[in-house]
């Protein structure tokens, strides 16, 4: 079965055998089609990603640190305020570099009209 066959395949009918695979080649294709259309990012787009990955780690992890800090100083008590707000800013900064990635990366598999459900019809927009 060729992966145009495939796309015309109704959502709400049972998956035949092998048709899973069929449908992974035929959205990985798509996939490679569409950053073959884009063309190749340069240096300075690269140089760019990662700081701006680096800062959304950075930024989260040092806000975390003075109001830990500011915390500590203010309101002695036996846990160590800075420390927990340092680890809590990685993790939100971490997430944040995540969703970046995710969005700016080409991480998502979704097609570039936004996600589709398993009820949307096929890729390519026929009904």
């Amino acid at each position: 079965m060729a992966p145009e066959r495939v796309r015309d395949l109704p959502g709400d009918a049972p998956p035949r055998p092998g048709e899973e695979l069929l449908r992974e080649v035929a959205r990985k294709g798509e996939r490679r089609e569409r950053a073959r259309r884009a063309g190749r990012h340069g240096l300075g787009y690269g140089l760019g990603l990662f700081g701006l990955i680096g800062w959304s780690v950075a930024v989260p992890t040092l806000i975390g640190i003075a109001l830990g800090v500011w915390i500590d100083r203010r309101f002695p008590s036996p846990y160590a305020w800075t420390l927990m707000l340092m680890l809590a800013g990685i993790a939100v900064g971490c997430l944040n570099a995540w969703f970046w990635l995710r969005r700016e990366g080409g991480l998502d598999d979704a097609p570039p009209g936004g996600p589709r459900g398993p009820r949307d019809g096929p890729p390519g927009g026929a009904p």
